[in-house]
């Protein structure tokens, strides 16, 4: 299954409620980041960013339910 990134947020936080969202809504996802763990909690220049992933035919759902305010 093709996975497409739904929502852009800032950190770990913002991510996991986006996903606890989608997930209480029937659509399973994935959170993608590429920065390392850290004992600091903050993001410079979009390095902490976190993807939220979900399956193709859920991205049009998802981000209905996101409300379109992240930037995907």
């Amino acid at each position: 299954m093709k996975m497409v990134a739904v929502y852009r947020a800032a950190g770990e936080a913002e991510a996991q409620i986006i996903k606890g969202l989608l997930d209480s809504n029937g659509i399973p996802c994935l959170l993608k980041s590429n920065a390392s763990p850290s004992v600091h909690v903050f993001a410079v220049d979009g390095m902490g960013e976190v993807k939220v992933m979900v399956g193709e035919s859920m991205a049009g759902k998802a981000s209905e339910l996101i409300g379109g305010e992240g930037h995907a």
